[in-house]
């Protein structure tokens, strides 16, 4: 980190040379809101940009959260903090700035250095825990504290992203269903999707102290559905941590949050073991040690040069003679072009009308269709497309044993319907397990405020809103509800299985999911009063407009999986 190109990368011709009237110097790096730049305030002081992503900023209920964050981050003031100075939620892209901090993440120190000792550890939490403080007290929950969001400069941590995570609000917010959260810092309540409080972030602090004395991530680094059902249904394992630490540690990772350590009393504890080394003001020495040399800016970019009008060259006048006939030959050239452009546009729209006809006739001739036959057809078409990329993962076994827990259960659903037969009439060469139910696919989905779904059936929408399953827009925004059934949106990389789910729903309780988080790709597990399990994987989400909002989906039911024991 020592050297310039460690740190700063080039512009890309895709990046843009100016953003809110920041003229931006180098790339910094990027996250999972969108790209971070390296500019200078118009005094020459150097700020991070963070630009939103595209995918994100055309979302409204994300810039109206934005706003209203950025504002309430603006108000923070903190030793340990990276301070917001500039923002703008409806910019063309959105973007905020922070001063920046010349130092590396955790994550890089960690990485490059090692584990850090006990002290530094504790002088870790002390930074962390009062960065909290003045985090807490505008308002504010982070909700994405983690050993990336921690920057180490030669005086001690920042903390940076406070408030930007609640402003996408959800954990799978993007296109691939990325988590607005990391599953392994997070804490069982933000995981299980139930409410959110400052007690998440203790505990997020206390996961990202443990990643700076192992050097890993105390609930491992796994798939992300395998990280956060150990997070959701077990104790942390604190052997492994030094043993003047776990005590702290226990209190701050409780899975209850009112039993959590407040960041006060982290600050206090942190203190106590460190002495007088805590009044000496020992810390500079360390922070110098594990952030190395201090990185050198790049200078503020230069507006560029504005171009000076030249003075028009005297060049000896011609003939008139040659003016007239160029004055001709121009005016000929311009005659010819107009007719070229009149015939092609002509052409043209002789082209529109014969394709115009040609649909006609062709929706003419499939009118006399036998409609029963091609509706069985379609039907029998969309459930291989379904079924080719949703399958049990018990469907192969040699495969799971070959291959990831995660992928393989996809891959084998995958091949054992992947036959070109009918879900009813597969192949008997590749039976699936008689301890698995077979997945039923039901593409296309449609979910809207005048109908509603019921497991039993979703190939029948329910009149109104009297289905097990709803969609519906409030004040606060869209949501799926329901009286009997079950959500939690599945975290990780796309390509769902029946177990993740299955495990993911064990003692999930939440019969509402609000949608501000949930994306095109974004997968959804639900459990059915009957012990169905079902994984709705998004296709379509409009809620822009709350009177005309619907979700669209890919649906795959397992029958009484809830119930299979395996």
């Amino acid at each position: 980190m020592s050297h310039v190109t460690d740190v700063f990368q080039p512009l890309q011709a895709a990046d843009p040379p100016v953003v809110g009237g920041y003229r931006l110097a180098a790339r910094l790096g990027a996250g999972g809101m969108g790209r971070v730049y390296l500019s200078h305030t118009p005094g020459g002081r150097p700020v991070a940009i963070k630009v939103v992503r595209p995918e994100l900023a055309d979302d409204p209920d994300f810039q109206r959260r934005f706003g209203r964050e950025i504002r309430a981050a603006q108000r923070v003031r903190g030793a340990y903090t990276a301070e917001l100075i500039d923002a703008d939620a409806n910019g063309e892209p959105p973007w905020l700035a922070t001063l920046y901090v010349p130092g590396p993440s955790l994550a890089q120190a960690v990485a490059r250095r090692g584990p850090l000792s006990v002290p530094a550890v504790l002088w870790l939490m002390t930074g962390m825990a009062e960065a909290l403080q003045a985090i807490h007290a505008e308002g504010i929950v982070h909700r994405d504290l983690k050993p990336s969001n921690v920057l180490l400069a030669a005086d001690g941590p920042r903390v940076i992203d406070f408030g930007i995570a609640v402003a996408a609000d959800g954990t799978s917010c993007t296109a691939t269903g990325q988590a607005v959260g990391t599953p392994a810092y997070m804490a069982p309540e933000q995981a299980s999707g139930t409410e959110v409080t400052a007690a998440a972030d203790v505990f997020a602090l206390a996961q990202t102290a443990a990643f700076a004395a192992l050097g890993r991530p105390l609930y491992g680094d796994g798939p992300g559905v395998y990280v956060l059902y150990s997070i959701v249904h077990s104790e942390p394992d604190l052997s492994s941590l030094p043993e003047p630490l776990r005590p702290l540690f226990a209190r701050c990772l409780a899975a209850d949050p009112a039993e959590r350590a407040t960041p006060a009393e982290v600050l206090e504890w942190c203190r106590q073991r460190l002495g007088t080394d805590a009044d000496a003001g020992g810390a500079p020495a360390v922070w110098r040690e594990i952030a190395g040399q201090e990185v050198v800016v790049p200078p503020p970019v230069p507006d560029p040069t504005p171009v000076q009008p030249q003075p028009l060259i005297g060049y000896p006048r011609p003939p008139a003679g040659t003016l007239r006939a160029g004055a001709a030959e121009r005016k000929a050239r311009r005659r010819r072009t107009a007719l070229i452009t009149a015939a092609g546009l002509a052409g043209g729209a002789l082209l529109v009308m014969a394709l115009a006809w040609t649909v006609l006739d062709a929706k003419s001739r499939g009118d006399h269709r036998d409609t029963a036959g091609s509706s069985a057809s379609a039907t029998r078409s969309a459930t291989r497309s379904s079924a080719s990329v949703r399958g049990s993962s018990s469907d192969s076994g040699d495969a799971a044993d070959s291959a990831d827990p995660a992928d393989s259960a996809g891959s084998a659903g995958s091949a054992a319907l992947g036959t070109g037969e009918d879900t009813a009439g597969a192949s008997s060469s590749s039976p699936a397990s008689p301890r698995e139910p077979r997945p039923e696919p039901y593409p296309l989905v449609m979910l809207h405020p005048e109908n509603s779904v019921n497991l039993k059936d979703p190939s029948e929408e329910a009149k109104g809103r009297t289905g097990d399953i709803r969609f519906g827009c409030r004040s606060t925004g869209c949501e799926l509800e329901s009286d009997k059934s079950v959500f939690l949106p599945l975290y990780g990389k796309p390509g769902g299985t029946l177990d993740d789910c299955r495990w993911l729903l064990e003692s999930a309780k939440n019969h509402r999911l609000p949608l501000a988080g949930v994306a095109n790709g974004s997968e959804i597990c639900i459990k059915g009063p009957e012990g169905d399990i079902a994984l709705f994987v998004v296709t379509t989400k409009s809620t822009a407009l709350p009177d005309s909002a619907f979700l669209q989906g890919d649906l795959t039911i397992w029958r009484g999986a809830a119930q299979v024991i395996d």
